[in-house]
């Protein structure tokens, strides 16, 4: 499957409400919206630590959108380097360059300028800003040179882009032979149907977009990646306004997909 999207669906009309709900995160952390957001989020839903998010700045995690912790999927070593393949306020981040220290080099690419910003405070705030750095772009162009990067984490972008194949050549692409891509994303178990493709809002809602989970194997095998396995699953749309919005049977969750390139 080349792209989730329906025949005629408007792909520009679906960025524009991508970036303009991620843009209103960025300026409106404690806004409403229809997923969760922030540390304790976080922390009780996904497993993150809660000292390691205490210890980061606010302005990275009282944005942390993700659905998953591509965090607990594998190790980052120290003197890797890492993409934090689009790295919103830059919560993951900061956590990666943490784990890579001085000898590494942690990259956050986003398609929001908002939120880059955000991403560059936080790493300035921290100390980090020699560690870490933040590029504007998007994910089926990645603005990182081929064969440069140890691990790619990724945490609930790929539902939202209209070409996943394209996506997940990509970070084949700037994966060194061996790298690791550690991805956290929203899946489905059953095909959505055409209604629920064709929605925008269901769409940045990270549900419109979603694969069921066989798909998600496909992908990846096609691009080249071997070794693919769930490690984690997740009910990010606890207690959120999407659970009303799709039907009980898609059985909508979250996971942590670990794939690695091929040596």
């Amino acid at each position: 499957m080349a792209s989730t999207c329906p025949t005629g669906f408007d792909i520009n009309h679906l960025r524009t409400q991508v970036l303009a709900t991620y843009d209103r995160v960025a300026c409106e952390p404690l806004g409403e919206f229809h997923f969760h957001r922030g540390a304790d989020y976080a922390a009780d839903y996904l497993g993150y630590d809660r000292g390691e998010l205490a210890a980061l700045p606010n302005v990275s995690t009282a944005r942390f959108a993700g659905v998953g912790n591509p965090h607990r999927i594998g190790p980052i070593h120290p003197g890797e380097t890492v993409l934090d393949h689009a790295c919103g306020a830059g919560m993951d981040l900061l956590l990666a360059a943490r784990r890579v220290g001085p000898g590494g080099r942690a990259i956050g690419v986003d398609m929001t300028p908002a939120m880059c910003l955000c991403a560059a405070a936080a790493a300035r705030q921290a100390g980090l800003s020699d560690i870490v750095s933040i590029r504007n772009g998007y994910y089926e162009d990645l603005p990182v040179d081929t064969g440069s990067v140890d691990v790619v984490i990724s945490n609930g972008v790929v539902n939202l882009a209209p070409d996943k194949a394209r996506v997940f050549e990509e970070i084949y692409r700037v994966l060194k032979p061996g790298g690791r891509l550690y991805l956290a994303d929203v899946v489905v178990q059953r095909e959505l149907t055409l209604d629920a493709r064709s929605n925008p809002d269901l769409w940045a809602a990270c549900i419109g977009g979603a694969l069921p989970e066989p798909e998600l194997y496909d992908i990846a095998s096609t691009a080249g990646f071997c070794e693919a396995r769930v490690s984690d699953r997740y009910d990010c749309f606890r207690n959120t306004s999407v659970e009303g919005k799709v039907a009980a049977d898609l059985r909508v969750s979250a996971i942590n997909f670990f794939a690695r390139k091929q040596s």
